[in-house]
């Protein structure tokens, strides 16, 4: 799709939009400042807690999430008018595409004409169903297309696509060459997306816990319930979809009707409108969020010192009033889950299992495949470049996207079940658990290649030969997979605890609204004596409800799993509230303070000392 040399914008109707950026940052800074000081009790409160031993045996990569760089030739169609242009394309690892004239100017390091962060993005491979979208987006009213110029997107078929498509950006036109060309970067492509829409989500610093804890507040006193993809990205972004979401309504009313063109073309110039709307509004909040950022910093580090030396009183007159409040909602609560939520409890959760289960069973597959791949290599008695190139390709398997794509697709395969399962509870957010289970694959991927290649390099000596060697791998082979096994199993419990609560949580604080929050400020004056923000009645009320709802899960997971082997598993992972007993573990697993040894991944390392010189040459 083209550009147009100017913002559709005036200055008038930019300024707006700052301050349509600027009431939002007012309204909910307040409420982040209040969750940072709630993020810090829960944190000190967990380090406090009893350490059991969480059941971590694969080593954690320090490997950062990356997408491999991706850069070759493509079509684009753009310009004034829009016409099909060759470009040079190149995907950053870091999650953002540019595109270059040609080749030359990105190997002389030129600027790019035009680059974008994949984040929303997604991606269609078949022109007539995105030429179905531009029609959907503004339908015209005549329904009569015969009087439309002729469009030169539909003049020249594209064999094989890639369009890019957002729901408050300028859509992306790209042609690959030929269908192998095109599937590596659709691969590539849907990599970038996922790495930059699970910024967030794979954080366990506070700030990013208290952010998503606001973003989810803040929605919630709008009256949106339901958990949906709107935290996916970055800050910044993430509060420039929840602006652009209270401003499309407006924006449709006011614009559309004025938009020169028909069809197609009027669906281009309202995407290059959003687009402009887009770009303001995330240079707002992005400098809205930069200019508290000194001001985090010092609040976080205050918050620490003052609350730390009176976490225990806080933490007693929290359990005394979650307790006279679980008395208060019990029969309420308890009514609203048995007829609302028991029913469709045991799908969800086998539902979310088969996801996570799939997932894994794939990449187990693939990492006993490419461990036996090097240990036929050390048979063979390779060169010692053949063997390094054979150990980096074995180091690199988690951020392959043709090998990861075989347990990607499997995170995907129950998408739509689930959507229908969970629709009847507002839960709108099915790509974000796709994504999540994507990102758990790879995660466990990167862990168990890490953990391999270390206990490889203790095993291996210069006093080896190939088959010695081989058979000292082989056993490491069987190390592996059995503390992979183990580590699934954990994650996949996690996994299934953090999406029930993201779908049924918000559903149950919606159907209580009406009467137990009424009952909330005879319980305030006990908490408002602390004079501390990280303690909240609204804060221990929602804890109350989460830790009943929890206890269903827990007995679903059994009933589900099976009672053997089962209990231990769930205290580990348990996402209970975070001052009762027994729920410290899954945050210590998280945080990476399980029992696990600092294992690299970030440069893969050789199988050391492999090859031992003078025994593996060839």
């Amino acid at each position: 799709m083209g550009g147009r040399s100017s913002s559709p914008l005036d200055k008038r109707q930019q300024q707006h939009l700052r301050g349509q950026v600027d009431a939002l940052l007012r309204n909910f800074l307040p409420r982040y400042r209040r969750q940072l000081a709630a993020s810090i009790l829960q944190q000190i409160s967990r380090e406090l807690g009893p350490q059991e031993l969480a059941g971590c045996q694969l080593l954690h990569s320090k490997k950062l999430p990356r997408v491999r760089e991706h850069r070759g030739p493509l079509t684009q169609f753009w310009g004034h008018p829009p016409q099909w242009q060759p470009i040079f394309c190149v995907l950053r690892g870091d999650g953002r595409l540019e595109w270059f004239s040609h080749r030359e100017e990105y190997e002389n390091g030129g600027r790019p004409l035009g680059s974008t962060a994949l984040t929303g993005y997604t991606i269609l491979t078949s022109q007539c169903e995105y030429l179905r979208l531009l029609d959907a987006l503004c339908p015209d009213s005549s329904g009569d297309r015969t009087q439309e110029e002729p469009d030169p997107l539909l003049e020249m078929p594209v064999n094989f696509p890639l369009f890019l498509q957002h729901p408050f950006r300028r859509h992306l036109c790209f042609s690959a060459a030929t269908g192998e060309a095109q599937r590596s970067w659709r691969l590539a492509l849907q990599g970038g997306i996922r790495l930059r829409g699970t910024v967030l989500q794979r954080s366990q610093a506070p700030a990013a816990l208290a952010f998503l804890d606001t973003i989810r507040l803040y929605r919630q006193h709008q009256g949106h319930f339901g958990h949906d993809d709107v935290t996916l990205g970055s800050d910044a972004e993430v509060l420039t979809t929840v602006l652009m979401r209270e401003l499309l309504p407006a924006l449709r009313a006011q614009t559309l009707p004025g938009l020169r063109g028909a069809g197609r073309a009027r669906a281009w110039a309202w995407t290059e409108l959003l687009d402009a709307v887009h770009a303001v509004v995330l240079a707002g909040a992005s400098a809205g969020l930069r200019a508290f950022q000194p001001e985090k910093d010092e609040l976080l580090a205050a918050l620490e010192r003052t609350i730390r030396p009176d976490v225990d009183q806080m933490l007693r007159l929290r359990a005394r009033v979650a307790g006279r409040l679980r008395a208060e909602v019990q029969g309420p609560l308890e009514s609203c889950l048995h007829r609302k939520v028991d029913a469709q409890l045991p799908r969800v959760t086998q539902t979310l299992l088969n996801t996570a289960e799939a997932a894994l069973a794939a990449v187990q597959a693939l990492l006993a495949q490419g461990m036996d791949r090097l240990s036929r290599h050390l048979r063979g008695k390779p060169s010692g470049v053949r063997l390094r190139k054979e150990v980096y390709s074995f180091g690199e398997m988690p951020w392959d996207p043709e090998l990861m794509q075989t347990c990607y697709r499997e995170a995907e395969r129950n998408r739509g079940h689930l959507r229908q399962l969970v629709a009847p509870f507002g839960f709108l957010g099915t790509q974000s658990v796709v994504f999540g289970a994507q990102d758990l694959a790879q995660q466990l991927m990167a862990d168990a290649v890490a953990t391999f290649l270390q206990l490889a390099d203790q095993c291996l000596t210069t006093a080896l030969d190939c088959d010695q060697a081989a058979q000292q791998l082989e056993k490491v082979r069987g190390r592996v997979l059995k503390k992979f096994q183990s580590d699934s199993g954990s994650a996949q419990r996690r996994f299934i605890h953090k999406w029930q609560i993201c779908i049924f949580l918000p559903f149950v604080l919606s159907q209580l609204e009406p009467s137990c929050k009424a009952e909330l400020p005879e319980f305030e004056g006990d908490v408002l004596a602390v004079g501390s923000p990280a303690l909240t009645i609204e804060g221990i009320y929602e804890d109350v409800i989460r830790g009943v709802l929890l206890q269903r899960i827990d007995r679903e997971l059994k009933k589900t799993l099976g009672a053997s082997n089962v209990s231990c598993a769930l205290d580990v992972c348990s996402e209970a509230p975070w001052d009762q007993e027994g729920a410290d573990e899954e945050t210590e697993t998280q945080r990476g303070t399980c029992s696990r040894q600092p294992g690299s991944c970030a440069e893969v390392q050789p199988l050391c000392p492999l090859p031992p010189p003078g025994t593996l040459q060839s």
